[in-house]
């Protein structure tokens, strides 16, 4: 009895060293940090290209209003055919003439009331309103990162933890077939070890499960297969209270502030339908030759034209674009007030969550604390023949069941501290200083903001970048 407990108490021993390791062991010197996991996650994900793809063309929506500001100028080709067929005093008479022409024809509207500006105007508010919600994807990316960061580490010390409280149970199932050999258990004792080993197995083929969908979890989101991950990367710092969370998050978050360019989208849409009930005035101009293919007739013709247009009556369609733009746009009004209380109340729930997963860590330290005393005193008094090795064990559990708890509130004080960043604007690789080429969304738009023609010198630049785009 005295060696099979022996045995088992230095195997007991060994992995209540082995979990304190775990616990407190800050990781390989060269393991990548949830930093790289960020850059990774940033430079590799198409969702963020996907959407930088939307803003580009909510860039050229702004150029295509620009282009309503000027002229239109066509080449026009036409072959016309007049027959003529009739009865005069003289008799009766059949003619045909075939006249052919070509030129240039410009039309121009000059004067619509300022809606073309109206136009512009609004979208450009759609492109910074754009450029926001990409900030907010950019945010999710970042987030989904750090999750799935913390994830594959949260698993990988469960995996240990879980494969060393194996091995322990096997020492100890072998020292209970000794003492059991020489009569001094039941078989009772050996069946509740061998359970008791059963289910550790149970937990640990979970626990690698939980592993092997958390790396995959990582590679989805950063793009990469996980290598050796820093276990303590640094914590961030935060907000010092809720108020000062809120106002952060009021003045930054990129989902109030996408809202509110599309407010005054709204409010310049409306203006721009209400004065389409105004004249417009155009400008016309035509220059080219005319050729009578029935005779040696020819002619050079230039004209040039200026009319003015004011709606009466188009079947309500004005009105009904009048009120539509006016829904449309108190409809904004109202999702703005939603996102900014959707907002305040996420910067709540993660302030919140934070101050618990403080509080529950610092409870679970002295948890540990405890548990790691009580493992080492009923230890000790085994050694004297006052505990069983059933004590042993029971103490053992509860001392992983603490690392356990504890390895989960680390992971949860480093995803609501993400969460709250999030929440307050502020997860962006610029905000963050993450080391990345940052990307430029003003960039495309000062290409095409003009509406460069496609043999212009702005037009061939514009298509080596959109060249470049292609192959990144």
């Amino acid at each position: 009895m005295r060696r099979a407990a022996t045995r088992y108490l230095r195997a007991a021993g060994a992995v209540a060293l082995g979990l304190a390791i775990v616990a407190g062991n800050p990781g390989p010197v060269r393991a990548e940090n949830l930093a790289d996991a960020l850059v990774g996650a940033y430079n590799t994900s198409g969702l963020l290209e996907q959407n930088r793809a939307l803003l580009r063309a909510a860039d050229e929506d702004v150029a295509l209003a620009v282009s309503a500001l000027r002229p239109i100028l066509d080449f026009t080709a036409r072959v016309t055919r007049d027959v003529n067929e009739g009865r005069t005093d003289l008799g009766r008479f059949n003619t045909g003439l075939t006249r052919a022409f070509a030129g240039l024809r410009a039309d121009w509207l000059i004067y619509d009331g300022g809606a073309r500006s109206l136009g512009v105007q609004a979208a450009q508010e759609t492109v910074l309103a754009t450029r926001q919600a990409l900030i907010s994807v950019e945010q999710l990316i970042l987030f989904r990162a750090a999750g799935a960061y913390v994830n594959v580490v949260l698993q990988t010390e469960n995996v240990t933890l879980r494969e060393n409280n194996v091995r322990v149970l096997e020492e100890e199932l072998r020292a209970a077939q000794d003492r059991f050999e020489v009569g001094e258990v039941t078989k009772t004792d050996v069946a509740l070890a061998e359970s008791r080993l059963a289910a550790s197995q149970s937990s640990l083929a979970a626990a690698r499960g939980a592993l092997d969908s958390a790396r995959a979890e990582y590679v989805n989101a950063v793009g990469r297969q996980p290598g050796a991950l820093d276990k303590t990367p640094p914590m961030p710092a935060v907000a010092k209270s809720i108020p000062e969370a809120e106002a952060v998050a009021v003045r930054n978050h990129p989902d109030i502030l996408a809202v509110q360019h599309q407010v005054t989208a709204a409010e310049l849409t409306v203006d721009r339908f209400t004065r389409a009930y105004g004249p417009n005035a155009s400008v016309g101009a035509e220059v080219g030759m005319q050729e009578d293919w029935s005779s040696s007739n020819y002619g050079r013709n230039a004209g040039i034209s200026l009319s003015m247009r004011q709606p009466i009556y188009q079947g309500g369609a004005l009105a009904v674009n009048v009120r539509r733009a006016m829904a449309t746009r108190d409809a904004v009004r109202a999702n703005l007030l939603t996102v900014q209380r959707d907002v305040v109340q996420n910067v709540n729930d993660a302030y919140v969550r934070l101050e618990v997963a403080k509080a529950s860590l610092e409870a679970t330290k002295e948890r540990v604390r405890a548990a790691q005393v009580a493992f080492e005193g009923i230890r000790e008094e085994a050694t004297l023949g006052a505990r069983t090795t059933l004590d042993v064990l029971t103490a053992e559990q509860e001392l992983l069941n603490a690392l356990t708890t504890q390895i989960s509130d680390i992971s949860e004080q480093y995803i609501a501290t993400y969460q709250l960043l999030a929440s307050q604007g502020l997860l962006t690789a610029e905000k963050l200083g993450l080391a990345v080429q940052i990307y430029d969304p003003t960039m495309y738009y000062k290409l095409v903001k003009d509406a460069p023609a496609a043999l212009s010198r702005r037009g061939r630049d514009l298509d080596r970048v959109i060249e470049a785009l292609g192959k990144k």
